[in-house]
């Protein structure tokens, strides 16, 4: 039992504060049950914080507000690069990542080609929704996020004021990639999207 503690530690110390840990990650140090209880003495020690179901971290120190724990966004980007998988953000946090709503959704939902599932982190929820490959097909940062917020606004509920700021964050985006993520948007959001390149 020791020397799986010892092991999983020395490897936990290894990365760098902040790094988010999976149980999974230790599943060749011993048994399940052994790793299971190596993860929580470690908790208990103060060395490592759970910050949803089965994922772990070294929480950063800051000296003026103490412990800085990864946001729900940083454990849906960790499973993301864990498993293999894309997420496209949609929805209420589409619109926030992009600017156009101040309210922190407290749910999270993205598309994604891995498996469905919900991760509770703190008060927030992680929802992963399976989806066609098409839907996941949008290369561009910006212009994804306008696809699903756009959709989330609705058809023609788009204000003045949401319009102009969409169309100022589609003109930073890549050219190619705006030009490739039109072409896969419904039409009513293909309109709005080529107010950009015309500019």
């Amino acid at each position: 039992m020791q020397s799986v503690e010892f092991k999983i530690e020395k490897t936990i110390k290894s990365k760098p504060k902040g790094y988010l840990l999976f149980s999974d990650d230790f599943s060749h140090r011993g048994s399940a049950e052994s790793i299971r209880k190596a993860l929580q003495n470690l908790k208990e020690k103060g060395l490592i914080r759970s910050v949803a179901h089965g994922i772990y971290v070294r929480p950063i120190i800051d000296k003026y507000i103490g412990e800085v724990l990864p946001t729900a966004e940083d454990v849906a980007k960790a499973i993301a690069r864990r498993d293999k998988i894309k997420l496209i953000s949609t929805g209420a946090y589409a619109l926030h990542a992009l600017g156009l709503s101040t309210q922190v959704p407290l749910k999270l939902v993205f598309l994604t080609d891995g498996a469905p599932r919900i991760i509770k982190v703190g008060k927030r929820t992680i929802k992963l929704k399976r989806t066609t490959p098409k839907n996941l097909k949008a290369k561009g940062k910006i212009s994804s996020l306008v696809i699903q917020a756009l959709r989330e606004i609705g058809k023609d509920k788009a204000t003045e004021v949401e319009l102009r700021k969409i169309n100022t964050l589609l003109q930073k985006e890549d050219p190619k990639l705006l030009q490739h993520d039109i072409a896969l948007a419904p039409v009513w959001i293909r309109e709005i999207m080529k107010q950009a390149i015309d500019k």
